[in-house]
Order: C-alpha cells, then structure tokens, then sequence
C-alpha cells in the first residue's frame, strides 16, 4: 500500500486500479477490544494529477470484538466506501478540505485503512444468536441469574407468592 511519487507519476492520466489484500493485525495494539481482523479486501482506483492523488476506495472485511452484553466474540462487517486526498509538495487546499499532506516521496495508505477501521468500531456490539456454553459473561451466580423480559412478567416474586391466593381465601370465606 506504500507508493512513490515516481511510481504514480508514471499512471498520471491514466487508468490506476487498486485490488489488493492486506492484513491489518497491528490495529489491534491501537484498540485491545479488537479480538482479530480478517484480511482487509481494497478495491478503487487513484487519479493522479501534478498537485494530488485522490484514491477512491472500497474497504472490506470484519473485526472480531466482543459482545457488550455476553463478552462472546461477534464479528462486524466492515464496508466503506471512501475518498482519499493526497497533496502533493506546494499544492493548495481549503481550509474545510480533508486531505493528507505526503511527506516525504512516498504516499503509504496503510496509516489512513488503519484509521478508518478504528473509526468503524461502534461504541456497543451486540450478539443476535447466543449459543448455549459458549464462552461468554457468566449468566448466573450465587443469587443471581439473567433473565428475559418476558421470564421478568411472568416470575412471582417468592416473598409475595402468598398474595397470589389472599382473594381466593377470602372470597371462600365469606360463603
């Protein structure tokens, strides 16, 4: 994902497909929530001009994080679409312009994926489908369980379960 401006120079108006395949495992030093990364699949192209390189690019794979409720692992699908800018030296921008100035004479990609991806992360991850034993948060303890909203309305609570049949008594007792 790393490029010299020679190397691009050399497809200025002309056709730059990009199809390549990284492996982004480092990302997980940048976030300890991200429990693997599948290999990131990008597909664009790059238009190359005397003053910048715009990529046009489709970034896609998941990241493996964990549930927020059950710790299981839950794999996120990534896909982002995305326009990338690179200045070259002297080239003017707008102040409100995102783009990314090239130091140096190499334009790498992989610090820009890497941003991206962590940016994709949303704040909570939920599971759909929990499999009975698999490795997760506890469910139960010692005086304690996790229940459903439905198991919630139904359950007495032991200590008013008496209350249940106070009508009922009372009722036969005025016959």
């Amino acid at each position: 994902m790393k490029w010299t401006l020679n190397q691009l120079q050399k497809h200025r108006n002309k056709e730059f497909l990009i199809d390549e395949t990284v492996q982004m495992d480092d990302i997980k030093k940048d976030n300890p929530e991200i429990r693997d990364v599948s290999p990131i699949h990008l597909t664009g192209r790059g238009d190359i001009s005397s003053t910048k390189v715009t990529f046009h690019l489709t970034i896609k794979g998941y990241l493996v994080l964990p549930c927020s409720r059950t710790l299981v692992d839950v794999n996120l699908p990534i896909h982002v679409e995305t326009t990338e800018t690179f200045l070259l030296f002297g080239a003017e921008f707008e102040p409100h312009e995102e783009v990314h100035r090239v130091t140096g004479d190499v334009i790498d990609l992989y610090p820009v994926i890497r941003e991206i991806l962590l940016l994709e992360i949303p704040m909570q991850v939920f599971c759909d489908d929990v499999v009975p034993g698999e490795k997760g948060a506890p469910q139960s303890g010692k005086d304690w369980e996790v229940i459903s909203e439905e198991d919630k309305h139904n359950k007495i609570d032991p200590r008013l379960a008496g209350l249940a049949n106070f009508f009922d008594n009372n009722n036969s007792s005025d016959s």
